[in-house]
């Protein structure tokens, strides 16, 4: 008789169903290694921001301390203005999933149990879907810029894409968070953008000093 091929034997072989606590066990491992990611990439993007906030202040001192001496950083102006760009849009995921994003709560504040849960739940909506328009186009003006080759109108002559990329991604990051913070909500977690209510005269007064009251 002809000798099946190993590979066709394995094929042939009958599987083993999943049980239900195999499958939960795989579910909380992708939803780990989804979590371990999602954070690495909020905080990237944080730290980046904080890179950009160096490079404003090396820029405006060497343009400064140039004036003096002589010396021109040629399109500095121009390279701090896209850097306090990049700063600002990148920074926007990290600040948002810190509970540092500035947040009226003249509603939310006065509804307790499910009317909180669905005035949140409401209250995403609308962020994800203004976020996602600004992103996706934000995105779209990065291509077409890339697509035909415009450049900038400085001293130096930069393909604009460049400097778009970064508030392109920070917006991006920014609609992810909220698509993860969206189903975390609806999952029935709590909402963690919003810090948790001070307890003591101390912790009071830190946040007053950390928002600039």
């Amino acid at each position: 008789m002809p000798v099946q091929p190993e590979w066709r034997n394995l094929l042939l072989q009958p599987r083993m169903p999943l049980n239900s606590a195999t499958l939960h066990r795989r579910f909380l491992a992708t939803d780990r290694m989804i979590r371990t990611f999602l954070d690495g990439l909020y905080l990237v993007a944080g730290y980046l921001a904080g890179v950009f906030l160096l490079i404003i202040f090396l820029l405006m001192m060497g343009l400064s301390l140039g004036r003096g001496i002589g010396i021109n950083i040629p399109a500095g102006d121009d390279l701090a203005s896209w850097s306090m760009a990049a700063m600002a849009f990148l920074g926007l995921a990290h600040t948002f999933r810190s509970g540092e994003m500035i947040r009226v709560g003249l509603i939310t504040d006065r509804l307790r149990g499910r009317s909180r849960w669905w005035f949140e739940m409401f209250s995403l909506v609308i962020g994800v879907g203004f976020v996602g328009f600004f992103a996706w186009h934000a995105v779209q003006l990065t291509y077409d810029s890339w697509r035909f080759n415009d450049m900038s109108q400085g001293v130096v002559a930069i393909p604009l894409w460049i400097p778009q990329t970064g508030y392109a991604a920070g917006l991006v990051i920014l609609f992810i968070a909220f698509v993860d913070e969206f189903v975390h909500v609806l999952r029935g977690g709590d909402p963690r953008y919003e810090k948790p209510p001070a307890t003591t005269a101390e912790e009071v007064v830190e946040r007053a000093i950390q928002s600039g009251v």
